[in-house]
């Protein structure tokens, strides 16, 4: 290693190299000489990043808000453009088509030698702004010209790269056709537009992976990042009850994916993973899952970061805060035929819709040990669930009621929704909600309210944002069982609302090293220990955090509000950008 100090760049990867072909000339310490090496060479061209001149982004949630990576992008876009540009470019799915799209402003005067370039090329797509925080250039490409070429593109896939397509079902034809597109359009701008320059292509999920793959074929002088937000395989083996972490090292990424139908997704991941320049995961958490189920290391990992602002300054949102938190509780007051003040406390969960993954179980069994305890009391709590569900539309009997102004005595039909489900009597969440009892009647103090939709603007009852009902929690509730990072506490704390998650989630993970220890609601974030088994355990445990929060004097509780935002400042874009340039450099020196 003394030796290599002194070594130019070249010499470092020949000595890597020798190390690769035959390490048992090094007896046993030679595959930890391979790995001090490799760690080494990684670092010492850290010192003299090379970034790229160009920049590719492609998701499936560019300018679609789908999950948690719309918000990875889109808060992030605004630091990167202040660093590329016009070179920052965004590529996502034209799935709108003649419909108007609210995040994506059109602008055809923009860039109008690429759209002709790709139209001789065939490929159909449209230009302008993404609108969020920078207004980065976005375009959304058409993919359903590539139906008719889909089983010749699989055909490829596999003869190239081994990808295995022949048990695909549901989304993976869309998004692969989308893929493959947007990799198309990169390599028609790349080669007619950006000679010379150094390029990058960033793919995220396995929705991305296709794409990737034969850009790095037809255009090897554009470097490629795959980025796996989680693993499809330990996604589905936690949606299966399976005990994910009870026997983590027996599982075999190929072996289950042939076991619960996910051989095709789970074949592009793996493969994106092994071809891609360089591989990325959002965090330490899951990269273990990577090296196991993906028989592959990240080589960098890229922690998500918030903008902060998307968060309204000192007394803006005080006010908002305050009229939000009004129009919350006349809601939920019409819906339950019982007037709510302002002393109740509200807490929340939120989140993709995936029952035992985002622990909206334990959140449940917590609200219905809650209610046992305060029985009695005088203090009121209002649980609201914020999560999409098979959504009909807005309750027409709430909507009729919201538009009188005295207050309701009687509770609706199935006070626990504020939106009509075309599966109401099966939705996974409001079964379970009646199964516990939690009826919202009037011997109930904790009321427990599902809000089935997208919180856009635009619902029909709330017609507030999802951030602006964020400033109205006084707690939020994120008990995880499968969270790779954990977007939803990250927001939280963003919004200064103190919030309860778990060591399970990389956010959770996250909190718990800038302190040293287990994360305590008094430092804004409460991190619980969550494993196969102590599901009960944990929800006691929530009921204990919220009775010490209502019992908490107004002085604590601004303190911990304090506390939180500590945490989103530190999690702040320009604070973690630095290791996407980690990864840029990564690419370009591979």
């Amino acid at each position: 290693m003394r030796i290599l100090r002194n070594f130019a760049p070249e010499n470092e990867a020949m000595a890597y190299v020798c190390l690769r072909v035959s390490p048992s000339k090094f007896g046993r310490a030679g595959p930890n000489i391979v790995l001090k090496v490799k760690r080494f060479i990684t670092l010492k061209m850290a010192k003299n990043l090379v970034l790229p001149d160009v920049v590719f982004e492609t998701s499936w949630e560019v300018c679609n808000k789908v999950g948690g990576i719309y918000t990875v992008l889109s808060s992030r876009a605004k630091t990167l453009k202040e660093k590329f540009g016009e070179n920052l470019i965004f590529i996502g799915p034209d799935v709108w088509k003649e419909k108007e799209n609210p995040l994506f402003v059109e602008d055809k005067k923009l860039c109008s030698e690429w759209l002709m370039a790709a139209r001789r090329e065939g490929l159909a797509v449209r230009i302008g702004r993404w609108a969020v925080p920078g207004n980065p250039l976005a375009v959304l490409v058409d993919f359903s010209l590539f139906y008719d070429q889909k089983n010749d593109i699989y055909s490829r896939a596999w003869e190239y790269f081994n990808v295995d397509s022949l048990h695909a079902y549901g989304d993976y034809d869309e998004a692969s056709m989308f893929s493959y597109a947007a990799g198309k359009f990169a390599e028609i701008v790349t080669k007619n537009f950006f000679k010379n320059k150094r390029v990058i292509y960033q793919a995220h999920e396995w929705m991305s992976g296709l794409g990737m793959l034969f850009l790095k074929q037809q255009c090897p002088e554009v470097k490629t990042i795959f980025t796996t937000h989680a693993t499809s395989i330990g996604r589905s083996i936690s949606g299966n009850n399976k005990l994910l972490y009870e026997y983590f090292h027996g599982y075999n990424g190929d072996q289950m994916a042939r076991e619960l139908n996910m051989e095709a997704k789970h074949s592009i991941e793996k493969q994106s993973a092994h071809f891609a320049d360089c591989f990325t995961t959002v965090s330490h958490f899951t990269n273990r899952e990577c090296k196991q189920l993906l028989d592959k290391a990240a080589d960098v990992v890229l922690p998500n970061g918030f903008e902060l602002d998307f968060v309204p300054k000192s007394a803006a949102f005080t006010k908002k805060r305050r009229d939000v938190r009004r129009h919350i509780l006349r809601v939920a007051s019409k819906l339950i035929g019982e007037q709510l003040t302002d002393d109740t406390l509200i807490i929340s969960t939120s989140g993709r819709n995936d029952f035992r993954c985002k622990g909206f179980d334990v959140y449940l069994e917590a609200m219905r040990q809650l209610n046992e305890r305060l029985r009695g009391s005088d203090r009121k709590v209002l649980s609201l669930i914020e999560v999409p569900c098979w959504l009909f539309g807005p309750r027409k009997d709430l909507k009729l009621r919201l538009r009188k102004e005295q207050e309701e005595t009687t509770p609706l039909d199935t006070p626990m929704n504020t939106h009509d489900l075309y599966n109401l009597n099966e939705d996974r969440i409001l079964c379970f909600i009646k199964d516990l009892g939690l009826y919202n009647g009037p011997e109930s103090n904790v009321k427990v309210i599902l809000v089935p939709c997208y919180l856009d603007g635009n619902d029909g009852i709330f017609n507030l944002h999802y951030y602006d009902v964020l400033t109205a929690n006084d707690l939020t509730l994120y008990p995880s069982y499968y969270e790779p990072w954990g977007y939803t506490p990250l927001e939280s704390v963003a919004f200064k609302t103190p919030c309860i998650t778990t060591d399970l989630s990389g956010f959770g993970q996250w909190v718990n090293e800038v302190l040293g220890r287990d994360g305590k609601i008094e430092d804004g974030v409460e991190v619980l220990h969550r494993d196969d088994r102590n599901f009960s355990e944990c929800a006691s445990a929530i009921c204990d955090i919220v009775q010490k929060y209502l019992t908490a004097t107004h002085d604590e509780v601004d303190q911990m509000r304090r506390n939180a935002s500590k945490f989103a400042t530190k999690a702040q874009w320009k604070n973690f950008v630095k290791y996407y340039y980690d990864a840029y450099a990564f690419a370009l020196n591979k």
